[in-house]
């Protein structure tokens, strides 16, 4: 996992983009909300 890399200020700017994303795209959950951030990070760390 690449999180040990980001800074607490980058990590909690990762968490606030993809809570925006989520609420302009709502989803069904379908696992626990901190798993979901936690992919959706890795998810735009790895498109940086």
């Amino acid at each position: 996992m690449m999180a040990g890399k980001l800074s607490k200020q980058e990590r909690k700017a990762l968490i606030q983009e993809v809570e925006k994303k989520r609420a302009e795209h709502p989803v069904k959950k379908t696992e626990s909300g901190f798993a979901t951030i936690d992919k959706d990070a890795e998810k735009l760390e790895s498109e940086n």
